[in-house]
């Protein structure tokens, strides 16, 4: 299956382009090729929320990495600001934080953050002072002088996260940064996306909970086998008819349950009431009409549209000739 490729209809500043980035490794002692990232190309605009999406070993981490200048491209090109990777004057106005962050772990993670803010220019005072307030952002302020080695999986990616942000960069590029958090953390971390779109930053992640790149991005690319097979406006992506019907009765009788299968339709139980399953919305009338001829309760009619689970599963898993 092709790339499935849309646009937006404004555009503003590129901030990051890759056009037609590929890497290949040799492994093992007959150092065969393997193809990692092959021909990825996309953009990400200022201001966007972007969501660079794929199943493991798709190539997200790869591409972020050759992004970042952590290891060469064997083709293809990239920039960030209009520079191309590597560049010290682009990545001075970025901030990374990678999918699992080291710290040495005798530090506190007041003392790795301060250090990343030097690392980045900043004065010791300066440092100190934006150390205490991006700990306080990301909700680690109270551990913040615990050896690193005592915190949790969680605690370590938001103490990654603080380091991200200690240099206050107009672009935060963030690899897995919701792995470990419990539902309370990734809450605090979309909120403190959100928050950094609001004050002028751009944020490119990686992730697989599709659930937080629904709620968050703008724009979304989809890797499969380092591939690009889909690219564009989230809004624009999602097919926007009614692709099923879901209408929850109380009381169904066997005859109008046997009634509304022998129809075609899906029925199965939640919570002691019964859940029709309709294909798109054109036959809810039959089947309201049913329910209330035979004395059931109508308790909620739920038009399900496209997902981008559905995007996902069709173009990244089902789409796969290998799995076919």
């Amino acid at each position: 299956m092709g790339i499935l490729r849309l646009c937006s209809g404004a555009v503003g500043e590129t901030l990051i382009a890759a056009d037609r980035l590929a890497k290949t490794f040799r492994q093992g002692f007959w150092m065969r090729r393997v193809e990692a990232v092959r021909g990825v190309s996309f953009t990400v605009e200022r201001g966007d929320i972007f969501g660079f999406l794929g199943p493991n070993g798709a190539g997200k981490t790869t591409t972020i990495k050759m992004l970042t200048g952590l290891i060469a491209p064997t083709g293809g090109t990239a920039t960030i600001f209009g520079h191309p990777v590597p560049s010290t004057r682009a990545l001075g106005r970025l901030g990374f934080m990678p999918e699992n962050p080291y710290v040495y772990p005798f530090l506190t993670p007041t003392e790795f953050v301060e250090m990343c803010g030097r690392l980045c220019g900043l004065t010791a005072a300066s440092a100190r002072a934006r150390t205490r307030q991006v700990l306080d952002q990301v909700g680690i302020a109270y551990a913040s002088d615990r050896q690193v080695r005592r915190l949790s999986k969680g605690m370590l990616q938001r103490t990654g996260l603080a380091a991200a942000l200690v240099g206050d960069p107009e672009l935060l590029v963030l690899d897995e940064p919701m792995s470990g958090l419990d539902p309370v953390g990734r809450k605090d971390v979309r909120d403190l996306i959100f928050a950094e779109r609001a004050a002028g930053r751009t944020i490119f992640f990686s992730t697989h909970i599709l659930s937080d790149v629904e709620t968050l991005c703008d724009r979304v690319t989809i890797l499969r086998r380092g591939e690009v097979v889909v690219s564009g406006v989230l809004r624009d992506l999602l097919r926007r008819e009614v692709k099923r019907t879901d209408v929850t009765l109380d009381a169904v009788s066997p005859a109008l349950e046997a009634e509304l299968e022998g129809a075609g339709h899906a029925v199965r139980s939640a919570g002691g009431r019964r859940i029709v399953e309709i294909e798109g919305d054109e036959r809810v009338g039959e089947v309201l009409a049913a329910a209330l001829a035979a004395g059931s309760r109508v308790v909620e009619v739920t038009p399900r549209h496209e997902t981008l689970e559905d995007v996902f599963v069709r173009e990244a898993i089902e789409g796969d000739p290998a799995k076919a």
